[in-house]
């Protein structure tokens, strides 16, 4: 039988407390507690960021874990994340809510949402302040957002009546300037999640005629049914692109509120850790491996950030058997 020296190189130290600055790998045993310990991959997981300067829901986001942006909502604002805190950033020309974003904190674009009645007012952001683009062709809220200032893509969404029949599959792709027609969602939803880029989006969740575990991938031009979500959800956010997509938080009735968080790989969404804030109606940035939670509604609505870190070590207790 191979023992542990034989495949480490090292023996398991009997130690009195866990140590404070464990090795990836580490294996020893605790003797005041009696328990075997090592410190290992635990894989993705959920940490508090710093809190929005000013809570906010229904808004977007974009950007990175380290440059993250978040604009509109309800009250709506534009904020910039440096990796631990949030600042105020340049007023948005229309306030509006249940909108969608895309690009980066020094490159991003808002467009379509609600401030009374449904919008196709777009506008891009420079770091600085928002400057008009080019009007979607349809007014829309709860629509989804993916890609860049330069090649964006817009999707789904509610016109009126607030009802599932003023669903939308239109799907429209800007340029940097102005908005084209692209290839329809095959089925018509609101309040999804999207991730990716104009050429591999990723649109996922949503609300038809109740909470949607949909999930649709865009190849530029189409749009073709991907793996099914595990937990069938609306007002939720997503980052990533569309073969390592994260989708976290929104609702599905009764619970209302959920903290579910799952990865794609370009087929299949798989169940990992959950955030620490169960919340519907938030916004998201980053990557699969590093995400960004941020805003919300709870409720009430809130401030509070989350960053995901894919992998994440921690000390574990060990079993054998």
């Amino acid at each position: 039988m191979t023992t542990f020296k034989e495949i480490s190189g090292q023996l398991i130290r009997t130690l009195s407390s866990d140590p404070t600055d464990p090795q990836t790998g580490q294996i020893w045993y605790n003797s005041t507690i009696g328990v075997l310990k090592g410190y290992q991959n635990i894989g993705g997981a959920w940490a508090s960021g710093g809190n929005l300067a000013t809570a906010t829901k229904q808004h977007a986001g974009a950007g990175t874990q380290t440059a993250g942006l978040s604009m509109g909502g309800a009250p709506p604002q534009t904020q910039e994340y440096d990796g631990s805190t949030w600042t105020t950033g340049g007023t948005l020309g229309t306030g509006r809510y249940v909108l969608a974003g895309c690009g980066t904190q020094t490159a991003g674009l808002a467009f379509g949402g609600y401030d009374g009645s449904n919008l196709t007012a777009t506008e891009e952001y420079n770091g600085t302040s928002w400057t008009a683009g080019g009007n979607l062709a349809t007014a829309r809220r709860g629509l989804g957002g993916l890609g860049l200032q330069t090649a964006g893509l817009a999707f789904g969404g509610l016109t009126t009546p607030a009802t599932p029949a003023g669903n939308v599959t239109a799907t429209e792709e800007y340029n940097g300037s102005a908005w084209t027609g692209g290839g329809n969602l095959g089925t018509a939803r609101r309040v999804l999640g999207g991730a990716g880029t104009q050429t591999a989006g990723l649109g996922f969740g949503g609300y038809t005629t109740g909470e949607s575990n949909a999930t649709e991938e865009y190849n530029g031009s189409a749009w073709t049914a991907g793996g099914n979500l595990n937990t069938a959800r609306s007002n939720l956010a997503g980052s990533g692109t569309q073969t390592a997509g994260l989708g976290f938080g929104g609702q599905n009735p009764p619970s209302t509120t959920l903290a579910n968080t799952e990865q794609y790989d370009g087929s299949t969404w798989t169940a990992t850790t959950s955030m620490g804030t169960a919340r519907n109606s938030l916004a998201g940035a980053g990557i699969q491996t590093a995400g960004l939670a941020f805003g919300g509604n709870v409720p009430p609505t809130t401030a509070a950030t989350e960053e995901y870190h894919d992998p994440t070590f921690a000390t574990q207790t060990l079993t054998t058997s």
